[in-house]
C-alpha cells in the first residue's frame, strides 16, 4: 500500500499540470451533471414503521391536498379588531389574491362560519393556504407577497410560517470566519503564505466537488437541508487537517535534502496512508447512521461521506500536484525564519509536559477523568426534541408569525397535531363527531378545528392545537395521552381507526432516535475497536481509545445540554431561549467525532508505538511520541475548532448546537484526552499497552500506516517510520 501511494504522490508531483487539469475537468463534469440531474435540499422526513408516518401515507393516498405544501399567513392589528369593516375588507382581498395564486388548492376564509381563525380579542387571525405541489418556488412566494402587501396597505401586520417561510433561506457565511482563523493558524504553523494556502485551497476545491456530488444525490432522493451546513463544516475541517498532515511531512522531507517529487511521494506514502485510514474511519462511522432507520438521517450521512471521500482523494492526488507546482518555493513569502532542525524530545515544551504527566500518571489520569465525568453529568438529563420557530432569528418571518400566533391563540397553535380518521372499515357515521368531541374535552387541548372529509368520504382530518408550545415536553405527553387513553375508547367497536401526525411526527422521531442511539453507538465503537486492534496490534490501546472517545463525546453532549437545554451561558452564544437537543445532533455528533478522533489517535500512538518498539521504554516512548506530534495535533485541533466554532454565529439554534458540540468535543479530545489522559494511562500500563494474544496476532492482517515507501520504490529515503507530522520547534 505504501509503495503504491509513494508512486502515486511522486507521479502527481512530477506532472502537476496534468493532475490539476484532470481535477478541473472532473469538477466541471460534476457541476454540469448537478445542473442537469441534481436536485434541491428539502426537509421532508419520514419515520418508517411509526403511526404518524402511516397517517401521512394515508393522506398522500386519499387526501393529497392535506399532504402537499402549505403555509399559514398570520395577520394582526393593534387598532380595533380584524372583523371591523376596514380591516375585514383588507383580509378578504388578501384571501382572494392568495386563492388566485399558482398551484393554490384553497385559501381558508378566517371569517367563514364555524372558523376559529380569529383570536378571542379579534386582533389576530390566520389564513391557511394549501398548495397542490409538494415544494414551493420563488413564484409562490412572490404571489404571497403581493397578497400580503394588500393586507399591509389596510394597516395590518402580515407574516408567514410553514413552506412559504423557507422558500428563500438566509445565506450562510459562518464558514468564512472559520477559513480566516484556519489561515492564521496555518500561517503561524508553517511560517509561509504559500504553505498556508495549499491546505485551504485543497479543502475548498474538495468541498466544491463534493458538494456538487451531494447535489447530484439530491436529484434522485430526498436530502435534508441540514446536509448543506454539516457538509461544509466537516468538509472544511477534514480537508484542511488532512492537507496539513501531508504538507508538514513534505516540508520535513525537503529540509532533509529530498527533491520535490520524492518528498511528495514520501509524504503521501506515510502521512497520506494515515489520512486514508482516518478518513475511511470517518466514512464508516458516518455510514453507521443507517442503523438509525431514518431515511433523512441516512442521506445526511451519505452526503457527509461523499464530501469526506472527495477530501481524501484530493489530499493524496490534487495536493501532491500542487506541491509539485510550487516546488522548492513552498517556503517563500515567509513571515519568519524557521529552523527545521529537530530538538530533543525533552527540550520541547510538549516533551517536558509529557515527562511531567508520566512522572505522576495516577494524579493526571484522575484529574482528567473527573473533569470529563463532571462535564458528562448533564447528558443524563438530555431531552431529544425539535426546536420550534420561536427560536428562529428575530428578523425571520416565521419567528414573527410564531410570536403573533402565540399572543393571539397560545403557543400550541404553532405546533398542531393532526388526527387522521380512517373510515374505510367503519359503518358508524357518527364516529368522526365523537372523535372531535373527545379531542375537545381532552386535557391539554386548546382548540379543535372542525373535521374535514375527503371527496370519497373515507378519511377525515381534525386539527388539534395543544395548550403548550411544540418543543414543550408536555406536548409530547399530550400525544401519548391521546393515543393511549382518549382515542382508543372513542373508536372501539366502530371499525374506524385514528392516527395522529403533524406534531406527533416529532414525538415518533425522537422516540425512534432514542431507541436506536445505543445500538448505533455500540456498532461504531465495536468497529472502531476492531480497526485499531489491526493497526496497533494491541487489545488495551484500542479499548482505552474507545473508552476515552466515549468520555470526550459524553462531555460534549453534557456541554450542549447545559447550554441549550438548561440555558447555562445561552446569552453568550446568542440563544434567546432554551431548546431541546435536536434529534439529529447526538447521532451526527457521535459519528463525526468518533471518526475524527481517530486522526489524533493514529498520529500520536503510531509515533509512541514506534519508539516503544525501538527502545522498550514506555515512559520515553510517550515523551518522544507526544513531543513529536503535539504541535501538528494542536494546529489541526485549532483549525477544527475554528471551523466548527464559527457556526455558533449563525442565527439558527440547530446550527449553533452543532457548532458548540463539535468544537467543544475537539477541544476536549485534543487537550484533556490526547495531552493528559493518553500519556497518563500509557505510562501507567507500560508494556501491557501492547499486549496481544499470539493466536490473534497470527490471524490479524498487517496494516503499516507509517511504513513509508518500500526500498524498491525509492533509494536513500529518510529513516523509516518517522512521525508523519513532526514539525521542528
Amino acid at each position: 500500500m505504501s509503495g503504491f501511494l509513494y508512486r502515486l504522490g511522486r507521479s502527481c508531483a512530477r506532472h502537476p499540470f496534468r493532475v490539476i487539469g484532470l481535477w478541473l475537468v472532473a469538477a466541471f463534469a460534476v457541476m454540469t451533471l448537478q445542473g442537469s440531474v441534481g436536485g434541491a435540499f428539502n426537509d421532508e422526513f419520514s419515520v418508517p414503521g411509526v403511526e404518524s408516518q402511516q397517517a401521512v401515507d394515508i393522506l398522500e393516498d386519499r387526501f393529497p391536498s392535506q399532504a402537499s405544501a402549505g403555509s399559514r399567513i398570520v395577520v394582526q392589528t393593534d387598532e380595533g379588531r380584524l372583523d371591523d369593516a376596514a380591516h375585514r375588507g383588507a383580509v378578504d382581498r388578501a384571501v382572494q389574491d392568495l386563492a388566485a395564486g399558482q398551484d393554490v388548492a384553497y385559501a381558508m376564509d378566517p371569517f367563514a362560519p364555524g372558523s376559529e381563525a380569529i383570536s378571542a380579542d379579534g386582533q389576530t387571525g390566520y389564513i391557511d393556504v394549501q398548495y397542490s405541489v409538494e415544494e414551493l418556488e420563488t413564484v409562490h412566494l412572490d404571489e404571497a407577497n403581493v397578497a400580503a402587501a394588500t393586507a399591509r396597505d389596510g394597516g395590518l401586520d402580515v407574516e408567514y410560517n410553514g413552506s412559504l417561510a423557507f422558500v428563500e433561506e438566509e445565506a450562510a457565511g459562518s464558514e468564512q470566519l472559520g477559513i480566516l482563523v484556519a489561515a492564521v493558524v496555518l500561517l503561524i504553523a508553517f511560517g509561509s503564505f504559500i504553505a498556508m494556502g495549499l491546505p485551504i485551497g485543497t479543502a475548498l476545491f474538495g468541498i466544491l466537488v463534493g458538494s456538487s456530488g451531494v447535489g447530484i444525490v439530491a436529484g434522485f432522493t430526498s436530502v435534508p437541508s441540514l446536509a448543506e451546513m454539516v457538509c461544509m463544516m466537516v468538509g472544511l475541517g477534514v480537508g484542511i487537517d488532512y492537507a496539513l498532515f501531508i504538507v508538514t511531512r513534505h516540508r520535513q522531507q525537503l529540509s532533509e535534502g529530498m527533491d520535490v517529487p520524492d518528498a511528495a511521494g514520501t509524504a503521501i506514502a506515510t502521512a497520506g496512508s494515515a489520512v486514508l485510514f482516518a478518513g475511511m474511519t470517518v466514512v464508516i462511522a458516518i455510514l453507521g447512521l443507517f442503523i438509525a432507520g431514518l431515511p433523512s438521517v441516512t442521506m445526511l450521512g451519505v452526503s457527509v461521506a461523499v464530501v469526506v471521500v472527495v477530501a481524501m482523494i484530493a489530499a493524496v492526488t490534487l495536493l501532491p500536484g500542487l506541491l509539485g507546482l510550487v516546488g522548492t518555493k513552498i517556503d517563500k513569502l515567509s513571515i519568519h525564519r524557521k529552523s527545521h532542525v529537530a530538538k530533543a524530545p525533552e527540550a520541547t515544551a510538549s516533551g517536558r509536559w509529557a515527562h511531567q504527566v508520566g512522572s505522576k500518571p495516577k494524579r493526571y489520569a484522575l484529574i482528567s477523568l473527573v473533569a470529563l465525568a463532571v462535564l458528562s453529568i448533564p447528558t443524563l438529563s438530555m431531552r431529544i426534541g425539535m426546536s420550534d420557530d420561536g427560536n428562529a432569528a428575530d428578523d425571520r418571518t416565521e419567528r414573527k408569525a410564531y410570536d403573533m400566533l402565540a399572543d393571539g391563540f397560545g403557543a400550541g397553535f404553532n405546533g398542531p397535531i393532526m388526527a387522521v380518521v380512517d373510515l374505510q372499515g367503519s359503518t358508524d357515521p357518527a364516529v368522526v363527531g365523537r372523535v372531535e368531541q373527545a379531542l375537545r374535552a381532552a386535557s391539554g387541548v386548546a382548540a379543535v378545528a372542525p373535521a374535514q372529509l375527503n371527496e370519497a368520504g373515507d378519511t377525515a382530518t381534525i386539527t388539534v392545537n395543544p395548550t403548550t408550545s411544540p418543543q414543550d415536553e408536555r406536548t409530547d405527553a399530550l400525544v401519548k395521552h391521546l393515543r393511549s387513553d382518549v382515542l382508543p375508547t372513542v373508536v372501539e367497536g366502530s371499525g374506524a381507526d385514528v392516527l395522529l401526525t403533524g406534531q406527533a411526527m416529532v414525538t415518533d422521531l425522537t422516540e425512534r432516535i432514542t431507541q436506536r442511539l445505543p445500538l448505533f453507538i455500540g456498532a461504531v465503537v465495536l468497529l472502531s475497536f476492531l480497526l485499531l486492534v489491526i493497526v496497533f496490534r494491541s487489545i488495551v490501546v484500542p479499548l482505552k481509545a474507545a473508552l476515552m472517545n466515549l468520555l470526550s463525546i459524553g462531555a460534549a453532549y453534557g456541554v450542549i445540554v447545559a447550554m441549550f437545554q438548561w440555558g447555562w451561558g445561552k446569552d453568550l452564544i446568542g440563544l434567546d431561549q432554551t431548546v431541546p437537543i435536536n434529534p439529529f445532533a447526538p447521532l451526527l455528533m457521535f459519528a463525526i467525532l468518533f471518526g475524527l478522533s481517530m486522526d489524533y489517535e493514529v498520529f500520536l500512538l503510531s509515533r509512541v508505538r514506534e519508539e516503544y518498539v525501538r527502545t522498550g521504554d514506555s515512559h520515553s516512548s510517550v515523551v518522544t511520541g507526544l513531543s513529536s506530534t503535539a504541535r501538528v495535533i494542536t494546529s489541526a485541533a485549532l483549525i477544527m475548532i475554528s471551523v466548527f466554532g464559527a457556526f455558533v454565529l449563525s442565527g439558527d439554534p440547530v446550527t449553533k448546537m452543532f457548532g458548540v458540540g463539535l468544537s467543544v468535543a475537539v477541544l476536549l479530545d485534543a487537550t484533556l484526552v490526547r495531552m493528559v489522559l493518553v500519556p497518563a494511562t500509557m505510562s501507567l500500563l507500560g508494556s501491557a499497552n501492547w499486549w496481544l494474544p499470539a493466536w490473534l496476532d497470527r490471524i490479524l492482517p498487517h496494516l503499516d500506516l507509517e511504513g513509508g515507501p518500500k526500498e524498491a520504490d525509492v533509494i536513500d529515503i529518510a529513516p523509516a517510520r518517522r512521525d508523519a507530522e513532526r514539525i521542528a520547534a
